[in-house]
């Protein structure tokens, strides 16, 4: 293969059509703008959000709060639910995952203290609340922060 025996493939190259080249090139004369109006013109159009001097949506819609875009999200699951799980297994996000439990660990997984747990069971997740730690612990089980 020599560089001058190379060529683009059929129909990935097709040729420029230039607007406005008389009326028989089939865009011609006002060159698919239509007539007059703001969109016409060499400049035409307005920028994105703007409404026409209408008050923007942006604008009319009220602001409130703050949010706070640094936060720490976290996929919350209940002692209860590990109760799925066999006795002494190794309980963490991709396993909660697996299980069904979570669709998604966003910045991780805090468990949180609702229902009884009976079954020793070692779980690892960014964190758990007081109460949450307490029943797993009282299980025979370990809370660790990973």
């Amino acid at each position: 293969m020599k560089l001058h025996e190379l060529s683009p493939a059929p129909g990935s190259n097709k040729d420029v059509f230039r607007k406005g080249r008389g009326h028989g090139s089939g865009s011609g004369k006002t060159a698919g703008k239509g007539h007059k109006g703001q969109k016409a013109r060499s400049g035409g159009g307005v920028r994105p959000g703007f409404e026409g001097g209408q008050m923007p949506l942006q604008r009319r819609v009220p602001k409130r709060g703050f949010n706070n875009i640094f936060a720490t999200r976290y996929a919350t699951i209940n002692v209860k639910d590990l109760e799925r799980f066999e006795d002494g297994a190794v309980v963490d996000a991709q396993a909660l995952v697996e299980a069904g439990l979570l669709k998604k660990t966003l910045d991780g997984v805090k468990v949180l203290g609702r229902g009884e747990l009976s079954k020793k069971l070692t779980v690892n997740c960014a964190a758990f609340s007081a109460s949450a730690k307490e029943k797993i612990e009282k299980a025979g089980g370990k809370a660790e922060v990973k």
